[in-house]
């Protein structure tokens, strides 16, 4: 005998209600699990055993965390802003108003190997320094956003121009420090994969490497002053004024800029740093050099300490005896209140005034330090 069909009456309705509900909450806690599913080994791993014993002998090392020099804020109070309704409410237009236009690098120069010295720019700080023949990958970010969650967080305003797998063969890896922006686990493992390069990264950072899989004799952890060769470059740790940290703990690795050396061509490259005394110091010892890289975006009047601003880079440039200026961190993450396109306004400006050599690449293009393209305003045209 059928079972009889039962009307679909006030009382099968709700149920039919309660259990869509039902389902599309337990997908929306599976969307929520899958989403988290790899922000614990994201954030990284801690100082432990021999690697805490080396720390606590660095002289940045003291009361368990690393410090700067001088003594700094992370932030200054502001008690004429409400950073949180600017952020939410600011008019500012912090994206460009087109699709930010991108470059495939072109084939390497012919130049002979001891005179060849040039730059690629993927975007934010990354970039590729191709030196006496050798090439250095700086602080690669690959992924979508710079967070431990692929669901939120900053989100790339353009795609890398290149994919990790069309790199070319690296010889060194340099990480500036931990923050996701700079270091990308994600990326880290693919080059772990594809590449055989040593990362060489500021005390402690080797931990999060650990942790994602890098071998050991493929992280080479430096103090600030400290140098490391790879094939015939000498690779120098230096001093920046920044903070690191992935969670909640701050400041339990340390953060540096870099000196990238070959036998005829020198390089810099700030990392993220607010402007000190230490530049002039670098340029005494290091310089001078043929390229600087330099941190011109993100900058606040609430950071002044740990983020330059255009101006302040100009001035850290020529303290550091630079020749030709590429302008990095800008572009390709929204992190700071400013206008998308001012950091490389206001550095036009600057440069000109004080006749500094200036070269401003769109992503992916390859910067010949010898004989750079002209600077155009590029950015512009999609401000």
């Amino acid at each position: 005998m059928r079972a009889s069909k039962q009307p679909a009456g006030p009382a099968g309705g709700r149920r039919i209600s309660r259990s869509a509900a039902g389902l599309a909450a337990l997908a929306g806690l599976a969307g929520v699990a899958w989403a988290a599913r790899n922000i614990p080994a994201a954030l990284g791993g801690q100082l432990a055993g021999a690697r805490a014993e080396r720390a606590a002998r660095s002289p940045q090392f003291r009361d368990g965390t690393f410090h700067n020099r001088a003594g700094t804020r992370t932030t200054v109070p502001a008690p004429d802003r409400n950073l949180l309704r600017e952020l939410i409410f600011g008019k500012q237009q912090r994206r460009p108003t087109a699709p930010v236009p991108l470059v495939r690098p072109a084939a390497e120069t012919g130049i002979e190997s001891t005179r060849e010295l040039n730059v690629v720019w993927y975007g934010h700080a990354s970039a590729l320094i191709e030196i006496e023949g050798r090439r250095v990958l700086l602080d690669p970010v690959w992924s979508d956003r710079c967070s431990p969650s692929a669901a939120v967080g900053p989100r790339r305003l353009h795609e890398p121009p290149v994919r990790l797998d069309e790199l070319p063969r690296i010889d060194a890896i340099l990480i500036s420090h931990d923050h996701y922006d700079h270091l990308d686990m994600a990326t880290v493992r693919e080059l772990t994969a594809r590449q055989s390069a040593p990362f060489l990264v500021p005390l402690g950072v080797g931990a999060h490497l650990d942790r994602w899989g890098v071998p050991a004799d493929r992280i080479i952890e430096l103090d600030w002053s400290q140098t490391h060769r790879v094939a015939d470059l000498e690779i120098t740790c230096t001093a920046a004024q920044h903070f690191s940290g992935r969670g909640l703990r701050r400041n339990g690795t340390l953060w540096s800029s870099w000196v990238v050396a070959g036998r005829q061509r020198k390089v810099y490259y700030t990392g993220d740093s607010g402007y000190f005394d230490g530049y002039a110091e670098i340029g005494t010892a290091h310089g001078p050099f043929d390229v600087t890289l330099m941190q011109i975006g993100a900058y606040d009047r609430a950071w002044p300490s740990i983020h330059m601003f255009p101006e302040e880079a100009v001035s850290a440039h020529l303290e550091l005896r630079g020749g030709l200026f590429v302008p990095v961190h800008w572009a390709t993450f929204n992190l700071a209140l400013h206008d998308w396109s001012e950091p490389v306004d206001r550095l036009w400006a600057e440069t000109k005034a004080r006749d500094v050599r200036l070269a401003v690449p769109r992503p992916g293009e390859r910067v010949v330090v010898d004989d750079p393209p002209p600077v155009d305003g590029w950015w512009q045209a999609v401000a």
